[in-house]
């Protein structure tokens, strides 16, 4: 009897010293001085691992996968993260490239995001100031989508193994922007849930430059809309008033859209393609469907012309007599993110300092801004001419904005507390969505510029990890500024699924030709070496 008493006191004792050990370590506190002892700690660290970002930038740029059909980078990806310890969910949302992976357990909950879908007809060997695609007419990284998940990766790894030393607590969550030109995952990642417990997230984006920021960023939020249209066949010479044409509404909508602009904000910015005109001239088509993306700077303003475009779009079916259905196929809010978490992740900006940029790298970057006819200043006025060595100051909301792009990650900015790093790895002055904009990004530029938001990400994250004040203070924020009169309301609805249908027949087309000239670390240095490109390579011979 009195065994089993000792025992159960016993195991009692040890219960509670291990709680109070746990919260002990839970509320490990550091100075200021402990702090940059482990932020070079992480510096080290990352730089040690520099190869293992170049190789990853590399890799994911060979595979130049579109916007849900990024499978042989996801592949890629998490075999990566498993290797390293970290768990992964498959499929996420419904999504067969999605995931999410996870380490670590307990608070804080930090997730860290970047996209990795690149743009059609974008192909275009790295390294070389003129046109040279890798495979004609196939797609490429022409935004530069395929070096931000080797910032978040080797920053989270270098954070596990110092919080495994440190026995700190808390949770890293990686995930991927899937499909982000099409703007169509991240709003159904929040509706599906996967955010709902996490403290903060950090986002990275390739970029010219090396900064964050917080509040109103000044551009769009959109939908992305297909109207397809049904009507009835015949023969276009034989007998065509016996036809209706779905093209017709198709290019009476588009009319009507058109004329509606001159009525709409100067801050709207719409845009669409045809996707299917009809299959010959000879058939009136019975089919036909027109693509939009309706973006404005505010919530009402984008439901106001979707709801337009919906309404024209029923008038061009009344007057050709055909019938109109439409999908949403992306959606993305206009984006506002955390001020706090901006200014910690600018303090380690400033503390990691942009790449030493040598000789070649500026001699490439003058020849793509010469290619591409670049701008002599940006929209900031800040002088465009070769790479930037400076850091700008961190800048808060606009006081007004004309209107501009997209990205869902907005939709996740309102829904936890959100920033997005900006790193250098690509030029600035390009076009943006374009193949020029290709060829920085499996170069020392990309890959220097990579290795430094690597940095960058890892200090904050610990940051993150130690100051249970940062967290709070971001939350504050969130809850007291950003949505304290604008709440989320998503333009998805639980019966929306996600469009994973799109870009299947493209990528098809070219995936075989394009296996051919993936990376192989295991016998080449760099993607450059395996492609025999002389680097830079400004003009051609």
């Amino acid at each position: 009897m009195n065994k089993y008493l000792f025992s159960a006191k016993t195991f009692f004792v040890l219960a509670i010293a291990l709680l109070c050990s746990m919260q002990t370590m839970a509320q490990k506190k550091y100075t200021e001085k402990d702090l940059a002892a482990l932020k070079q700690t992480l510096m080290q660290s990352v730089a040690g691992k520099s190869k293992d970002v170049q190789v990853m930038v590399d890799q994911i740029f060979s595979f130049a996968e579109l916007g849900f059909q990024e499978v042989e980078t996801s592949k890629y990806i998490t075999s990566v993260l498993t290797k390293n310890g970290f768990t992964v969910e498959n499929g996420i949302a419904n999504i067969p490239t999605a995931w999410m992976a996870k380490w670590g357990s307990g608070s804080p909950v930090i997730a860290l995001g970047s996209d990795v879908d690149c743009i059609p007809k974008a192909s275009q060997k790295p390294g070389v100031a003129y046109k040279a695609p890798i495979v004609e007419g196939a797609p490429g990284h022409g935004e530069g989508h395929n070096s931000g998940q080797a910032v978040i990766i080797y920053a989270a790894i270098a954070m596990k193994e110092l919080m495994e030393r440190e026995k700190l607590p808390g949770t890293i969550l990686i995930w991927p922007g899937i499909a982000e030109e099409l703007v169509g995952t991240k709003a159904w990642y929040v509706r599906d849930g996967y955010f709902k417990d996490v403290d903060a997230c950090i986002f990275t984006h390739v970029s010219g430059d090396f900064n964050s920021s917080y509040g109103d960023n000044g551009g769009n939020g959109l939908v992305s809309v297909r109207f397809d249209f049904e009507g009835e066949a015949a023969h276009a010479a034989g007998q065509p008033w016996r036809a209706k044409s779905a093209l017709d509404a198709v290019e009476l909508m588009n009319v009507g859209w058109n004329f509606k602009r001159e009525h709409l904000k100067p801050t709207n910015r719409s845009h669409y393609v045809i996707v299917d005109g009809g299959d010959q001239p000879n058939v009136v088509p019975s089919k036909a469907s027109v693509w939009y993306y309706f973006r404005e700077r505010t919530y009402e303003d984008i439901k106001m012309n979707y709801e337009s475009g919906i309404k024209i779009a029923e008038g061009a079916a009344m007057m050709t007599n055909t019938k109109m259905t439409h999908q949403m196929l992306g959606t993305a809010w206009p984006g506002h993110f955390n001020k706090p978490l901006a200014e910690a992740m600018y303090a380690n900006i400033k503390k990691v300092g942009m790449p030493t940029w040598d000789e070649k790298d500026i001699a490439l970057a003058k020849g793509v801004q010469a290619l591409v006819e670049a701008p002599k200043k940006d929209q900031q006025g800040n002088p465009i001419d070769g790479l930037n060595s400076t850091i700008d100051t961190l800048k808060g909301s606009v006081a007004f904005s004309w209107g501009g792009g997209s990205d869902d990650i907005a939709d996740i900015s309102w829904n936890l507390p959100t920033i997005v790093l900006r790193f250098p790895a690509n030029i600035p002055g390009t076009k943006g969505h374009h193949w020029a904009d290709a060829i920085a990004m499996a170069t020392p530029i990309a890959h220097k510029g990579s290795l430094v938001g690597a940095e960058a990400t890892a200090m904050t994250l610990l940051d993150l990890f130690t100051k249970p004040s940062l967290v709070v203070d971001a939350k504050k924020y969130f809850k007291e500024v950003q949505t304290k009169e604008t709440q989320y309301i998503p333009f998805i609805t639980k019966n929306d699924p996600p469009a994973i249908h799109l870009n299947k027949e493209i990528q098809g087309a070219y995936r075989s030709q394009l296996e051919k000239f993936y990376y192989d670390p295991s016998k080449f240095g760099t993607y450059l070496e395996q492609l025999g490109v002389t680097y830079p390579t400004i003009k051609k011979p």
